[in-house]
């Protein structure tokens, strides 16, 4: 098969043959149809995050079809259309595993980071990780659901029952949050790169009642913040547009350091959380929810053989939605 390979941190991917890998016993061969391009992607490349396993595949927003079965799997049949998510592997006994908080697994594995990932034709997955795939979405626009959705929708919730709903970062994952958050009657407000008037027309295409630069105040405090960019500065600007009482959500896996901040800006039971990676309700519940209202990703497809450009690309803002490769 061709597969786009990570050989060293900060060095481009590489175009290569590789052997088709071979599903093990709980395991499903997946033909691929379409990987999203995540920002973890570029963390990872960038050696911002440490333990990639290499030389890696990467990419974790995988769509494809069931090409084989290990003997002990029984959630899938061949030919079936699945999706692969980044928490690829949990140990199943941790304390956090038994009480339904997989995503907090204290020996997990990741796809495209531990275990080779979807910049591939095929792969493998842990079937017990892997989702059916809503028949209403093609297989494109299916791909981005896997990450930008899932941690999107996981942010969202752990903001709770909040109607001001402010978003830090309208990329991937925030323009498929916003959906979710204008089909459930919240108000949304979008934050972008000062003076970035392309993706604050964006962000009102899709709902927001008002979109401005992240260094300016909402017209109204907003009960929740959902901060997808990572730069650690926009935690207390949201601290600062935050209502008494508010959260604020880091949905990214990694971000800059958080700069000092006075405390008037946390009191009044303000609340700073993070999200790590994802459960598999989530997954089920994204997914039912996506068909659903229905929503709507929006991609740019590129060539597997261009993954180095979908990426730079990313890297440079250049990206309205998501970027997709297609094998």
């Amino acid at each position: 098969m061709r597969a786009m390979l990570l050989e060293a941190p900060r060095h481009p991917l590489r175009l290569t043959d590789r052997p088709s890998p071979k599903p093990g016993p709980d395991q499903v061969l997946i033909r691929i149809s379409a990987c999203g391009v995540c920002r973890t992607d570029l963390h990872i490349l960038d050696g911002e995050l440490g333990e990639p396993r290499l030389p890696l595949i990467p990419g974790h927003e995988i769509v494809g079809t069931v090409a084989g079965v290990g003997p002990s799997v029984r959630e899938f049949d061949i030919g079936q259309r699945v999706g692969v998510p980044w928490l690829g592997r949990t140990c199943g006994c941790c304390e956090f595993c038994r009480s339904g908080r997989e995503n907090l697994c204290n020996t997990p594995q990741f796809t495209g980071y531990q275990i080779d990932g979807g910049y591939a034709e095929y792969t493998v997955a842990d079937a017990r990780y892997c989702f059916p795939i809503p028949s209403g979405f093609d297989d494109v626009a299916a791909a981005p659901l896997l990450c930008a959705g899932l941690i999107g929708y996981r942010t969202l919730t752990l903001a709770g029952d909040a109607d001001r709903v402010g978003i830090y970062g309208f990329g991937a994952a925030a323009h498929i949050v916003a959906q979710v958050i204008v089909h459930q009657g919240r108000r949304l407000f979008a934050f972008t790169k000062p003076g970035d008037g392309e993706g604050q027309g964006f962000a009102r295409s899709l709902g927001a009642e008002w979109a401005g630069g992240s260094d300016e105040l909402p017209p109204v405090p907003l009960d929740a913040a959902l901060i997808f960019a990572p730069v650690g500065s926009l935690v207390p600007a949201a601290l600062a547009a935050t209502e008494k009482g508010g959260t604020v959500v880091c949905g990214g896996i990694h971000m800059s350091d958080i700069p000092a901040f006075p405390y008037r800006l946390l009191w009044e039971e303000r609340v700073v959380r993070s999200v790590a990676n994802l459960t598999r309700r989530d997954g089920e519940e994204l997914l039912a929810l996506a068909a659903a209202i229905p929503l709507k990703t929006h991609t740019t497809a590129f060539p597997l053989e261009q993954a180095n450009e979908a990426l730079e690309r990313l890297r440079r803002g250049q990206i309205e939605g998501a970027a997709v490769l297609v094998p």
